[in-house]
C-alpha cells in the first residue's frame, strides 16, 4: 500500500489543520457509509443526567461502542487480530491528515462525541505516553476547539499496542466545567509557571495542571509521572488517564491516576454486571453504556463504587500530593 493513498490532504507549514480536520470530518461522515450511519445515530443517542456531590455525569447509550467496551487486550487476543490503527490495515474508505511527520489525523468511526478524532502514530508502536506528552499538548494547542486524551495500555485503551490520542469537541465532558466552578476550592501547588491542582474528592481523584509554558508543562508532568511510577513500579507505565485542552493562552491537562483496568461489575456474571470499561471519556464524566439494560439500571452508588474501584484510594493520593509538593 501506498501511504499516501491514506492522505485527504497533505498540509504544508502556512495551512490551518483545524480548517482541513473540519474538512475531513465533512468528507467522511458523507462518503463513509459506517461513520456517516454512527454519527447519524448520535442524533438518537439517549442521555441521563446525574449530580453525584457537585461531580455531574451524564449517561450516555451507545449500542456501537460495545466492541471497544469488551475488547480483550491482552498479549495473546492482540497477536491474534491486525491492528486497526495502522494505515495498511484501515477501512478502505478511510483517509486521514498527515501532521508532524508521524501522526494521522483520523475521524472514529464509532463516536462518543459529536466530532471525535482518533490521532494514531503511523508507525506500529506501544500506546505510551513519557516520550508522546509533548506531541499531546501540541495537539491541544493545534486543535483548539476539540480536547484531546490519552488511555493509557491497561486504562481503557483498545488498542494498547499502537500508540493513538484521541479528541473530542469541547463542551460535551462536564469536566470542563466542573473544574472552572471547582478551582478555586482546590488545594494548589506550584512548579515554575504550573499551577497544580488536587481534586481528592471528585468522585475520583484527579491532578490538574495549568500553565502557558510548553517547557514547564512538560517538566512538571515528568516529575508526577516519576513519582506515580513509584506507587507502581512493576507497570508498563503507571496507570493514568489524560485530558488536555487549550483555554485562552494556556493549557489544562488533568490526570487521573488509577490502580485497575476495569471493575468486578465488567466480569460479573450475575444481575450485577455492566458492560462498562471506564477510560478517559468516563473520567470526564460521561459514561458510555453500550447495552440498554445497563442505561437503565446505572445509579449514583453504581458510579461512587466503579470509580472507588479504579481509582488511586485516598492514601495514595495523599502521598502523592506530598511528593509533588516537594518538587522544586
Amino acid at each position: 500500500m501506498n501511504l499516501e493513498e491514506k492522505f485527504f490532504y497533505m498540509p504544508d507549514t502556512n495551512d490551518n489543520i483545524s480548517f482541513l480536520t473540519e474538512q475531513l470530518f465533512a468528507q467522511q461522515t458523507s462518503s463513509w457509509q459506517l461513520a456517516a450511519t454512527n454519527y447519524k445515530g448520535l442524533e438518537k443517542t439517549l442521555v441521563r443526567e446525574l449530580n453525584i456531590g457537585g461531580a455531574h455525569i451524564i449517561i450516555q447509550f451507545n449500542p456501537e461502542r460495545i466492541l471497544s467496551s469488551v475488547a480483550e487486550i491482552d498479549e495473546k487476543s492482540i497477536s491474534k487480530r491486525k491492528c486497526f490503527l495502522c494505515p495498511q490495515n484501515l477501512p478502505a474508505e478511510q483517509q486521514g491528515i498527515p501532521i508532524y511527520g508521524d501522526f494521522l489525523i483520523l475521524v472514529n468511526p464509532y463516536p462518543v462525541f459529536q466530532k471525535h478524532l482518533t490521532i494514531a502514530k503511523m508507525q506500529h508502536t506501544k500506546q505510551s505516553i513519557a516520550q508522546n506528552i509533548g506531541t499531546m499538548l501540541d495537539l491541544s494547542a493545534t486543535l483548539t476547539d476539540y480536547i484531546v486524551f490519552y488511555n493509557g495500555p491497561r486504562c481503557g485503551a483498545s488498542a494498547p499496542d499502537h500508540l493513538h490520542f484521541q479528541a473530542g469537541n469541547k463542551g460535551f465532558l462536564p469536566v470542563e466545567k466542573d473544574f472552572a466552578e471547582m478551582k478555586n476550592r482546590l488545594q494548589i501547588a506550584k512548579y515554575k509557571s504550573v499551577e497544580i491542582s488536587f481534586a481528592a474528592d471528585y468522585l475520583r481523584r484527579m491532578i490538574s495542571l495549568q500553565s502557558n509554558s510548553k517547557n514547564d508543562l512538560l517538566e512538571a508532568f515528568a516529575k508526577i509521572y516519576d513519582t506515580l511510577s513509584t506507587l507502581q513500579p512493576h507497570e508498563q507505565e503507571p496507570m493514568l488517564n489524560i485530558l488536555c485542552y487549550a483555554d485562552n493562552d494556556s493549557w489544562i491537562m488533568h490526570i487521573f491516576p488509577r490502580t485497575k483496568h476495569r471493575p468486578t461489575q465488567c466480569s460479573a456474571t450475575d444481575a450485577n454486571k455492566f458492560q462498562i470499561s471506564p477510560a478517559s471519556v468516563e473520567f470526564g464524566g460521561v459514561f458510555i453504556t453500550p447495552r440498554d439494560k445497563d442505561f437503565q439500571k446505572l445509579t449514583t452508588e453504581d458510579i461512587i463504587d466503579i470509580f472507588d474501584q479504579i481509582t488511586t484510594d485516598k492514601t495514595d493520593f495523599e502521598k502523592i500530593i506530598h511528593e509533588i509538593n516537594q518538587i522544586k
